[in-house]
C-alpha cells in the first residue's frame, strides 16, 4: 500500500500519532498499539476508490485520517485536509511540513466554509457524521463526474435507508457499498461513494459560509487558495 520511498513517511506518522497525536488527545492512548492495523492501512486502502490524479477534499480530517495516509500513499493526488478545531490544524500543518507533503493544504474551518467556493473530485471523511449529515456537507463540494468517498461501518446500510430523503433531495445516483483490503487486512475497511445521479444537471450557485482560514506548509496565515 506504500512504495518503498514513501514507507518511511509512513513510519514517521504513525510515530507522531503514536506519540504528539495521544498527548495532544487527537488520539487515544489505547489506539496506540493498533494504530497501523486499525488506521493507517485502514485508511490506505481507500485510495482503491480514488482516480488517478484526483483532488481530494478529507472534512473533518481530525489528526489526518484518511487525508494524510491518502497524501502519504498517493503522491498523484492533491489535497485539502479541512478541519474546524485549531490544536488539530495546527498538529496536521507540522506534519505536513516536516514529512514535506507539498501537495497538501490545510484548511481550518467547517465544510460548508467552502460551499460555493471549491470543487473537487472526492470528498473523503472517517467517523464524522452520519451519512443523511455528510451529504449535506460533502455534495456541495463534488465536482459532477466526482463522489463522496465515506469510510462506514457496520451499519452503513441503516444509515443509507435513513439518508434516503437527502439523497434524494441532491439528486444522487444510488450508493455504492464496498469492503476494501479483503485478503490483505486483518480489519477490511467497509466504504460509501455517492454520485450525482446526472452529473449534466448539477450546478453550483455561490454560497456564503463562515469565516475559513488556510493553511499549506509554512504558509499558516491569510487566505486561502483555490485549487480549481
Amino acid at each position: 500500500m506504500f512504495a518503498s520511498d514513501r514507507l518511511p513517511l509512513a513510519e514517521r506518522y504513525a510515530e507522531l500519532l503514536a506519540t504528539e497525536g495521544v498527548v495532544r488527545g487527537l488520539i487515544g492512548p489505547r489506539e496506540a498499539p493498533r494504530l497501523w492495523t486499525r488506521h493507517v492501512l485502514n485508511c490506505a486502502v481507500l485510495g482503491e476508490w480514488v482516480p488517478e490524479g484526483s483532488s481530494v477534499a478529507d472534512i473533518g480530517s481530525g489528526a489526518g485520517l484518511p487525508g494524510i495516509v491518502l497524501a502519504i500513499a498517493r503522491p498523484d493526488l492533491t489535497l485539502t485536509l479541512v478541519e474546524p478545531l485549531l490544536r488539530r490544524t495546527t498538529f496536521l500543518g507540522e506534519v505536513v511540513d516536516e514529512l514535506g507533503l507539498s501537495q497538501v493544504e490545510v484548511v481550518r474551518g467547517r465544510a460548508d466554509a467552502l460551499h460555493g467556493e471549491r470543487r473537487y473530485d472526492v470528498v473523503t471523511s472517517r467517523a464524522v457524521a452520519p451519512l443523511g449529515r455528510l451529504l449535506e456537507w460533502s455534495m456541495p463540494l463534488v465536482d459532477a463526474h466526482g463522489a463522496l468517498l465515506a469510510m462506514k461501518g457496520s451499519s452503513v446500510a441503516a444509515e443509507i435507508e435513513e439518508a434516503a430523503p437527502v439523497l434524494g433531495r441532491f439528486a444522487c445516483a444510488t450508493p455504492e457499498v464496498r469492503e476494501l483490503g479483503v485478503g490483505v487486512l486483518p480489519e477490511t475497511t467497509v466504504a460509501v461513494r455517492v454520485s450525482w445521479a446526472d452529473p449534466a444537471s448539477v450546478s453550483w450557485p455561490r454560497t456564503t459560509g463562515p469565516a475559513m482560514r488556510a493553511t499549506s506548509g509554512r504558509r499558516r496565515s491569510g487566505s486561502s487558495r483555490k485549487r480549481r
